[in-house]
């Protein structure tokens, strides 16, 4: 999924160069996606210390680290108007030795409750899923957080207990 769409949106996989922007000229991101970007970027758990993380993961990772670390969700329905970036979404890193892979998204405010965090979601599956080495998919949400919690349920997942105060949901393959 280098990039790929489905529906509504095109998920562009991050890279070294795109963190390196959003950390020091984040006003070049728009141009660099070729979408408008918020004011209100970024969002959600996806902050300085998350793309400092990333950056250092490509940074090691190499070439085994593309695609597993951050996405882009570009809005690309011409009924909501521009190209807009709408979230962000990836991996927690390639699979552990188990074949296990964690998945986290964040939609800004302004672009929630349209599905496009199940869209997202479904998209980052199906990329996942399609490397042999991936035996289940996990992802973390607030015990409170009902809409996150609706997307991964309608995506398939089913809870699997808690982790430091958050609903574990796993989907295996």
């Amino acid at each position: 999924m280098r990039n790929n769409k489905s529906g509504r949106i095109e998920m562009i996989s991050s890279s070294a160069e795109h963190v390196r922007i959003e950390l020091e000229m984040p006003e070049l991101l728009a141009e660099k996606l070729n979408a408008v970007v918020s004011d209100n970027w970024p969002s959600g758990e996806y902050d300085r210390d998350a793309m400092e993380f990333f950056l250092s993961c490509f940074e090691t990772g190499g070439d085994a680290a593309k695609g597993w670390y951050g996405w882009y969700a570009v809005n690309i329905d011409n009924a909501e108007g521009a190209r807009a970036l709408v979230g962000a979404g990836g991996y927690f890193g390639p699979p552990d030795v188990n074949g296990v892979v964690e998945i986290g998204y964040s939609i800004l405010p302004e672009w929630q409750r349209r599905g496009y965090a199940t869209e997202m979601v479904n998209m980052l599956v199906a990329h996942a899923s399609s490397f042999d080495s991936v035996n289940k998919i996990i992802a973390h949400t607030a015990a409170d957080n009902v809409a996150s919690i609706n997307v991964l349920t309608t995506s398939g997942f089913e809870r699997a207990g808690t982790n430091e105060g958050n609903v574990r949901f796993e989907l295996k393959n």
